[in-house]
């Protein structure tokens, strides 16, 4: 698990640095920029809208091609299996910032000090610590569906297949092997790192800084940088305000693009019993959420 984690965390970081000195020798094509665009929004949507608010929070439902496509491209996120994911996440909900909750900011310690150390565990530093014991109680209904089972299990090779689509469309797009080379590390490995600091920012910065509209037993907060940034997913204390909300982005000013897809897949026929706040509850504070 902590090798594993080490080596998630720093191989995009590796990356990432390789795509900087590419930038400052040759500058960046539209290739690369259009296949690190495309891949951080594909895949960080799949987090949003596959691995957070349907299979967490089960805030719509849609078919079984729609599921696998989401939860694969969630994987090629590099964040963990779509069981495991949806575990922590869980968990997190349960203990919203109470010393059970896995990635709070807030227990380590107090003053400065205390304020980074707990960003920096709240960031990253929870992935190095030991699974309790009981994950599994979280994800029983998950574990029912052989599909999802399967998808899970076939981890590393969504990963594989998020690391060779945009050499392969580099190298075919280009006709040579530099631009396949480019494309593993544009679309690859820094679009890796980007969507890991982007999403992990949801669980750190939004539990530090930000606007607090709805009254919670917890420090979430709505940033408007990681709202657009994480794709919706920054309006956080609406977010733990409503959890089984498909809607993060409650104002109109509030940008959600995953919000969006989701609508979009509900007009093409392929997502329903789509959850958003009822009006009521919006004007009133109450965490509830309706079809």
């Amino acid at each position: 698990m902590r090798l594993g984690s080490l080596f998630a965390i720093i191989v995009p970081f590796l990356g990432f640095a390789a795509a900087i000195v590419f930038l400052w020798g040759r500058g960046m094509g539209w290739v690369e920029l259009g296949l690190l665009l495309g891949m951080y929004v594909l895949t960080v949507l799949g987090i949003t809208v596959g691995y957070h608010r349907l299979f967490t929070h089960r805030s719509f439902e849609t078919n079984r091609i729609v599921q696998c496509i989401l939860a694969g491209l969630g994987s090629m996120a590099l964040q963990g299996s779509l069981l495991n994911w949806v575990a922590w996440h869980r968990r997190h909900h349960q203990h919203s910032d109470t010393p059970d909750d896995p990635h709070s900011p807030h227990h380590q310690g107090k003053g400065l000090l205390g304020l980074l150390r707990g960003m920096w565990h709240a960031h990253v530093g929870w992935f190095f610590k030991a699974d309790p014991p009981d994950m599994g109680r979280y994800i029983k209904d998950l574990r029912e569906c052989r599909l999802l089972r399967w998808v899970s299990a076939l981890f590393p090779m969504w990963v594989a297949i998020g690391l060779l689509i945009p050499a392969a469309i580099g190298g075919l797009v280009t006709g040579t092997w530099m631009g396949a080379l480019l494309g593993l590390i544009w679309g690859g490995l820094a679009r890796i790192f980007l969507v890991h600091h982007v999403t992990w920012s949801v669980n750190s910065i939004c539990h530090l800084w930000g606007g607090r509209p709805f009254q919670s037993d917890d420090h979430s907060r709505n940033n408007f940088l990681f709202g657009v940034l994480a794709l919706g997913e920054g309006w956080h204390n609406n977010h733990h305000a409503f959890p089984t909300s498909a809607r993060h982005g409650l104002r109109w000013w509030q940008v959600d693009i995953s919000y969006w897809v989701i609508r979009a897949l509900a007009l093409c026929g392929l997502a329903w019993k789509v959850r958003v706040p009822a009006k009521l509850a919006l004007s009133t504070g109450q965490s509830a959420a309706q079809t």
